[in-house]
């Protein structure tokens, strides 16, 4: 029987939207219906491939009959403003993360789309990720007893490569805590399984031309005694997709020999102008804009996306989720769990947006829950901030 079709309108065309492209087209059941954003470029970009409306207003779009759910993938300090305005519509929502900058912006998100009736997911977050979910399920299962500890690490050069000011400002949404932190606290927590209940982070801000923490390191306590480390370093030395088999993040083979290329990259660009340029430029309907493929069937077989190095520690195991599979380490033997590649990239967000659409499954990803990411990224800069231990109120459980 063939499936209901989500008729997507977008907010925003930027780098989200690029990365989330290849999922649109390769999936069945996504329709592109609209799009909205401010570049006259990147709107007759869309209307060339996809036919429908280019709004230069997120009003417009979220007036438009055809669309359905609403993907908000206009820059962090917009999401809250989108969203809002997407339920009083009566649209579904699919949020980037991080789901907003406060958690007032959240809960006013949550009041929204329970007030229209509608559904809101939050991502794309790595926690949806097919070896994190595999590796989850299996736990709960009670395959290795309770988890005890979890280690995230990872090392990317996700500073130094093309950036907007405002990416560069904390206050304003950007730096490494609410761009890369709400991946691996996602990841983390779905791993616990627990609630989350308090929190002790150290940032590392140790470059004054990119005025915004690049690094840091937190340590997460859970309910029943499990905790995690979490660590984070986004200024490209050290590049920790070389203990993921040299697969990248978006699960596309590495080439080790390009170490260096963004900060090499970087000294070409004199000003922050030059900078947000060459981003917007490779971005959709930029002049260095490449299209994916077309189909799945068009794309190279990928591993799975990843979000660097995991290692959870169970009763009786300790478990490695790697980009084609999961390592067990259990008591007397080694496994591999090897899982088969993804047809297409972050099908699991479309999984669980259409099931919350058309079957009302209440989504794993709901404000609720990236409010509670939220929360834990709020708590690592205050944390840092004040030099202590901070309580966590608003945590859910996976």
């Amino acid at each position: 029987m063939t499936e209901p079709v989500l008729k997507i309108g977008v907010i925003g065309l930027g780098r989200a939207f690029t990365l989330m492209l290849p999922t649109f087209l390769a999936d069945p059941r996504v329709r592109l219906v609209a799009a909205c954003d401010p570049r006259p470029g990147a709107r007759a970009q869309f209307q060339a491939d996809f036919g429908g409306p280019a709004y230069d207003s997120a009003e417009a779009l979220a007036q438009d009959p055809e669309v359905q759910v609403v993907y908000v993938a206009s820059p962090h300090q917009h999401h809250a403003a989108h969203t809002r305005l997407a339920a009083a519509h009566g649209r579904h929502v699919l949020v980037e993360k991080p789901m907003a900058l406060s958690l007032d912006e959240c809960d006013a998100m949550i009041d929204a789309c329970e007030a229209a009736s509608v559904h809101m997911v939050i991502g794309h977050c790595h926690s949806f990720d097919t070896p994190y979910l595999e590796c989850r399920a299996r736990i709960a299962r009670g395959d290795y007893g309770a988890v005890k500890m979890v280690h995230a690490l990872n090392y990317t050069d996700y500073l130094l490569r093309p950036r907007r000011p405002e990416e560069l400002s904390t206050r304003d949404g950007g730096g490494a805590v609410f761009s890369q932190a709400a991946h691996q606290v996602d990841i983390v927590r779905l791993l616990a399984g627990t609630r989350a209940t308090r929190l002790r982070s150290a940032l590392g801000n140790w470059d004054s031309r990119r005025p915004t923490e690049g690094a840091y390191s937190a340590l997460l306590w859970f309910e029943g005694g499990a905790y995690a480390s979490l660590n984070y370093n986004g200024y490209g030395h050290f590049d920790s997709d070389e203990w993921m088999g040299w697969t990248g993040e978006m699960g596309d083979a590495k080439a080790p020999t390009a170490y260096g290329a963004a900060r090499r990259k970087l000294k070409t660009l004199p000003t922050p102008a030059d900078e947000a340029a060459l981003k917007a430029a490779g971005t959709y309907g930029g002049s260095a804009y490449h299209a994916p493929a077309r189909t799945a069937a068009d794309a190279p077989r990928a591993a799975h996306q990843h979000f660097g190095a995991f290692l959870v520690s169970c009763e009786r195991a300790d478990l490695r989720p790697m980009p084609d599979g999961i390592w067990v380490y259990a008591d007397e033997q080694r496994d591999f769990l090897r899982l088969p590649p993804p047809p297409a990239p972050r099908l699991e967000v479309i999984d669980e947006l259409h099931n919350a659409v058309f079957r009302d499954a209440p989504p794993l990803h709901d404000g609720r829950w990236a409010k509670a990411t939220l929360e834990i990224c709020l708590a690592m800069l205050r944390s840092d901030q004040a030099g202590a231990d901070i309580c966590l109120r608003w945590q859910t459980a996976a």
